[in-house]
């Protein structure tokens, strides 16, 4: 007599394709609830389809459990002493200590070095964003992606990697600065941006959000004066300081300060704009001065040869 041939698999059949999950306890109660009763004979097919029905739920939540996506988590290196974890998925905080340091490895975008007393937490891994929360510390990142890609949030501004390599730092309540290595990214906060090239600073500070963007190399007196206006009310003599001390390199700074100072002063820091670096073809001053889109633009476009 033939033996019957084997039929062929149906689904995963390695280990580990579909783990074994215990199913609730409610559901298996409610089934053998429903064969403990003693249905009247009219009513013995209406408890057949019950039971099918109920055994139909199980395999339905067990399935569910076991072929579900699993959420994505990235890689955590040890740089130096103990960080709190070896990995990170969406809603998980890394924390280094005053003698740790780490390294995340963002997908297979690139990596983010979290130093000593860092607090960061994943956010988003999807295909469409990558997302962390700097809550205080400092993180050095190193993105080769599309732009828009990598972002990071700390309590004053979002960072949004342009393509590039920066560091970041801030404190809990969001004063902090950016460093910008390589590429751009640009800050922003509730309408406010500011965009940071290589080589190039911009400060946070809390309720205020990002500040104007400066060389790192710019005078000291030109540091200092941009702070004064950008977050302690120093008005126009400050300006005239930053306007004063001002390189042809600093127009990064003054096309920022163009659309920040009050309409009175548009004026001066455009001239001063000029007076440094002719104002090309294709730009006019009138839209220039009135702040038009497409002009700044352009006229930043021409500019970053200088920068």
């Amino acid at each position: 007599m033939n033996q019957p041939k084997d039929k062929p698999p149906i689904g995963p059949t390695e280990p580990g394709d579909l783990p074994l999950v215990k199913a609730p306890d409610s559901i298996w109660m409610s089934i053998e609830a429903t064969l403990d009763a003693k249905p009247e004979p009219r009513r013995i097919g209406m408890f057949r389809w019950q039971w099918v029905a109920a055994s139909l739920a199980v395999i339905g939540v067990l399935a569910w459990y076991a072929m579900r996506p699993k959420a994505p988590a990235w890689r955590v290196s040890t740089l130096e002493g103990s960080p709190s974890v070896t990995k990170i998925k969406v809603g998980d905080w890394l924390q280094t200590d005053a003698s740790s340091r780490a390294r995340i490895t963002v997908g297979d975008i690139g990596t983010v070095d979290v130093e000593p007393n860092t607090r960061v937490r994943l956010v988003a891994a999807s295909p469409t964003e990558h997302r962390l929360t700097l809550a205080r510390g400092e993180i050095s990142a190193t993105v080769s992606a599309p732009p828009r890609l990598f972002l990071v949030d700390t309590p004053a501004s979002t960072a949004v990697d342009l393509g590039c390599a920066y560091k970041i730092k801030t404190d809990e309540s969001g004063d902090g600065v950016l460093r910008v290595t390589s590429g751009w990214v640009s800050l922003e906060w509730k309408g406010r941006e500011s965009l940071v090239p290589a080589g190039a600073d911009c400060r946070t500070r809390s309720r205020t959000g990002p500040g104007t963007p400066y060389f790192a190399d710019a005078p000291k007196a030109l540091q200092e004066a941009l702070a004064a206006f950008d977050f302690r009310g120093g008005g126009p003599d400050a300006l005239g300081t930053v306007l004063n001390q001002a390189r042809v390199r600093d127009t990064l700074t003054l096309w920022h300060l163009l659309s920040r100072v009050d309409p009175a002063d548009r004026v001066r820091v455009f001239n001063r704009m000029v007076d440094l670096v002719p104002l090309p073809s294709g730009v006019s001053r009138e839209k220039a001065l009135q702040l038009d889109p497409a002009t700044l633009k352009s006229w930043r476009e021409e500019l970053a040869w200088k920068w």
